[in-house]
């Protein structure tokens, strides 16, 4: 089995409208089938995507600039984090925000355009996910590759958990290690790592001897320690996590309010409009019950007015009779 085999069907299956995943899995089974038992085998395990997951997936094949200018964003946002820039910080929370409002209109219409609406659970999902690719590289690469299966989430600490979370993940980039999103910190780097990126290197005299290795404790504390950034820095830092954090907490709030409200204007409306229908029920029905009685004096009427034609046209035909008699004698 092939694994470029595998991801060309993988791709087809995740592309495809989300009704119709079981039924094209299983014609995919089939054909493959014939060919490899072991692809058949790797193609039946593809796991269907929730509703938000197969919403990203259509956002990364149609429109996959939003998800990289996510990324790059995110980029931007783990080196200002670095860099403990708590101003850059700020202005980039402002803008991922924006981004991320757009990115959801986007993936909304996006699916609309496949075919299938999604709620605004499901929307909330959706950001939740983008979210997540900004915080962190290896999230960024799922999004990316068309083959999600659920929804992500960032803590901003540790890394996104991606377990279950697409198809085929052997075949997903490598995210460089260290803190989530694959940059690692500065203060991490070592001495060797600062002098490469000088551009300077350690040399010997020639005829010099190498200096013996020294004991670890011993070259452990005769290395200089990086130097911490001042704790006004990190503060800031944190200040602006906790502002970015507080932004979106009103955010979501000030939207939640202003939906109870629409919800109870929307209820009031329908009350109203209950009432409404219940007085012109109750009319129609008194209504109703007038013209069934008169419905019923007039059909009394009807049969009574009925058997005195038949007795006056009775009563004719024998004075006709009775005339004519005497008309010949």
């Amino acid at each position: 089995m092939e694994d470029e085999a595998l991801a060309d069907i993988a791709d087809r299956l995740y592309a495809a409208p989300l009704d119709g995943f079981v039924a094209a899995r299983a014609a995919a089974v089939k054909e493959a089938a014939g060919q490899d038992k072991d692809l058949a085998a790797a193609v039946r395990g593809l796991p269907k995507p929730s509703v938000a997951a197969w919403a990203l997936n259509m956002l990364a094949r149609h429109r996959p600039d939003v998800p990289a200018q996510l990324g790059e964003l995110g980029a931007r946002m783990r080196a200002a984090q670095d860099a403990l820039d708590a101003a850059a910080l700020r202005e980039l929370g402002r803008e991922r925000r924006a981004m991320l409002a757009d990115a959801v209109e986007t993936a909304r219409s996006v699916a609309r355009e496949q075919g299938r609406s999604i709620s605004d659970a499901m929307a909330s999902d959706v950001e939740e996910t983008l979210r997540a690719l900004t915080a962190d590289g290896g999230a960024a690469n799922a999004v990316a590759s068309g083959r999600l299966l659920k929804v992500l989430s960032a803590d901003g600490v540790n890394d996104v958990d991606l377990d279950g979370a697409v198809a085929l993940p052997g075949l997903l980039p490598a995210v460089p290690p260290g803190r989530p999103g694959g940059s690692p910190p500065a203060a991490r780097r070592t001495t060797a790592q600062k002098a490469a990126a000088d551009g300077t290197r350690t040399t010997t005299a020639p005829g010099s001897q190498p200096a013996p290795a020294r004991p670890r404790l011993e070259a452990v504390r005769q290395t200089p320690r990086a130097s911490s950034p001042p704790a006004l820095e990190r503060a800031k830092a944190v200040l602006a996590e906790a502002l970015e954090a507080a932004d979106d907490a009103g955010r979501l709030a000030g939207e939640l309010r202003e939906e109870e409200q629409q919800v109870r204007a929307e209820i009031a409306e329908l009350q109203q409009e209950t009432a409404e229908l219940r007085n012109r029920l109750k009319a129609a029905e008194e209504s109703l019950d007038r013209s069934r009685k008169r419905l019923s004096a007039t059909a009394a009427g009807a049969k009574q007015a009925a058997r005195a034609a038949d007795k006056a046209a009775r009563t004719a035909m024998l004075a006709q009779e009775r005339v004519l008699r005497l008309g010949s004698s």
